[in-house]
C-alpha cells in the first residue's frame, strides 16, 4: 500500500519529534528491577526523605547516585533531586536512585538489603 507523501512525511516527522522522549529515560525495567544505561542494578536508600537525597559524601562514594543530564526533565513517576553539592540526581516515585560500587557486572545485585536500608529500585 502507497502512501500519500505528505502523510508519510507528517509519520515520518511525529516518529523523529518523538525519539528524544525515549533517549532521555534515566534508566530500564530488566528482570523486574530498573537499571542504569549500562545494565547495573539501581538501588534506593531507606534514609532518604522524599525529593531528598541524605547518602553523600564517603556514602556516595560507595553508593554513586544516578545522575542527570544538563537538560534532564522530569517525566511522570521520573524526578530530580537537587544533591547537596548541587549536582542533580534522578529519583523514581520521589526515591533518589544510586548504583552500588561493590556490583562489579550488569546483573548484580549484592547491595539489596544492606544495613537494612538499601533496596534494590523497583518499578
Amino acid at each position: 500500500m502507497r502512501m500519500p507523501v505528505p502523510l508519510f512525511n507528517s509519520i515520518a516527522l511525529l516518529a523523529l519529534l518523538s525519539g528524544p522522549a525515549h533517549a532521555q529515560e534515566p534508566a530500564a525495567v530488566q528482570d523486574g528491577r530498573l537499571v542504569d544505561a549500562q545494565g547495573m542494578t539501581l538501588y534506593t536508600y531507606g534514609k532518604d526523605s522524599e525529593g531528598q537525597s541524605n547518602c553523600t559524601e564517603q556514602c556516595a562514594d560507595i553508593w554513586p547516585p544516578l545522575i542527570a543530564e544538563e537538560g534532564a526533565q522530569p517525566s511522570g513517576k521520573w524526578s530530580l533531586v537537587t544533591r547537596p553539592d548541587g549536582t542533580v540526581q534522578w529519583a523514581y516515585d520521589g526515591k533518589p536512585l544510586y548504583t552500588y560500587a561493590k556490583d562489579k557486572q550488569p546483573g548484580d545485585t549484592t547491595g539489596d538489603t544492606l544495613m537494612g536500608v538499601w533496596h534494590v529500585a523497583k518499578p
